[in-house]
């Protein structure tokens, strides 16, 4: 059973837009150069050079750690959003934490940009084997997506798990991923990292679970929790997605448990620039040309 505020963690101050800072005012770039995933989650597909596609997995191309390095001193001279740059993260189109290339940049970035937050997205399988690179290379905070509770629940959302040479699926790759997430947010957040959790609402599927989620998370030591809503894709096509009435409800109710985070806007891999006012990459990059 849930439980609600007087248990409710602290909100930690921070200038990350996506952690509750002024994402008006604070500019953060998605480095897409971890094409590789582990995991097959049921609404995911990830498809290239789709321009108008607003969500995360899509990018329009996948870049070396050099040419992100350049990626980020080209909008770091932005006129408008070079000065508000202040964070810099990876957030796939895959899981970075299965993608060597995702070390690489990091140390490029640190080096050419000490001042710079860096953050990655990952379904948490690999958290706590890479941890400590990710402190020793400075890494300020982790997203860890946690779609289910329970491993019954799991089994709905995941198609399959990858481990090592080991193929799960069913209830089996759930439970698996499910606890090296747990334990990836507990040991991140006991390091020091900023550790928010995003949750694909999937009405029907693991909406049931959704405010248990929060409680368990929060008592790991999540800062802020992402609640957000199921784009209809691969296996959930289907399904009507969550109104607007509906997930307002639900943050609403969940936000009594752990800090809400309710500007997402389901970010590409390559978004750059403001939260909702991404810069045309192109057209920068052109110009820049």
């Amino acid at each position: 059973m849930a439980t609600g505020c007087p248990m409710m963690k602290a909100k930690r101050q921070t200038d990350h837009p996506c952690f509750g800072g002024d994402h008006a005012n604070t500019g953060r770039i998605h480095l897409p150069v971890a094409p590789g995933c582990n995991i097959k989650c049921g609404f995911c597909e990830r498809k290239f050079d789709c321009a108008n596609e607003s969500r995360p997995g899509v990018t329009s191309q996948i870049l070396s750690p050099e040419q992100a390095l350049e990626r980020v001193r080209l909008v770091s001279r932005h006129p408008k959003v070079g000065g508000k740059l202040k964070v810099v993260g990876i957030a796939g189109p895959g899981d970075p934490l299965a993608n060597p290339k995702t070390f690489e940049t990091f140390e490029l970035v640190r080096e050419a940009f000490p001042q710079m937050h860096l953050c990655l997205s990952t379904n948490g399988l690999l958290l706590t084997e890479h941890l400590d690179r990710l402190l020793s290379l400075g890494v300020h905070s982790v997203t860890v997506t946690v779609n289910a509770l329970t491993p019954e629940t799991g089994a709905k959302v995941y198609e399959w798990v990858r481990h090592g040479d080991v193929r799960l699926e069913g209830e089996a790759g759930a439970a698996l991923l499910l606890k090296r997430q747990f334990e990836g947010i507990r040991y991140a957040a006991a390091a020091g990292m900023m550790v928010k959790v995003n949750s694909v609402y999937i009405p029907g599927v693991n909406d049931h679970e959704t405010l248990d989620l929060a409680v368990k998370v929060r008592d790991l030591g999540a800062d802020v929790m992402n609640i957000i809503p199921m784009i209809p894709l691969g296996i959930f096509k289907g399904l009507e997605p969550p109104s607007d009435v509906v997930m307002e409800m639900v943050r609403n109710q969940a936000e009594l448990i752990l800090s809400q985070a309710r500007h997402c806007k389901q970010c590409r891999a390559d978004a750059a620039g403001l939260v909702g006012q991404d810069l045309d990459l192109e057209e920068l990059h052109a110009q820049a040309s």
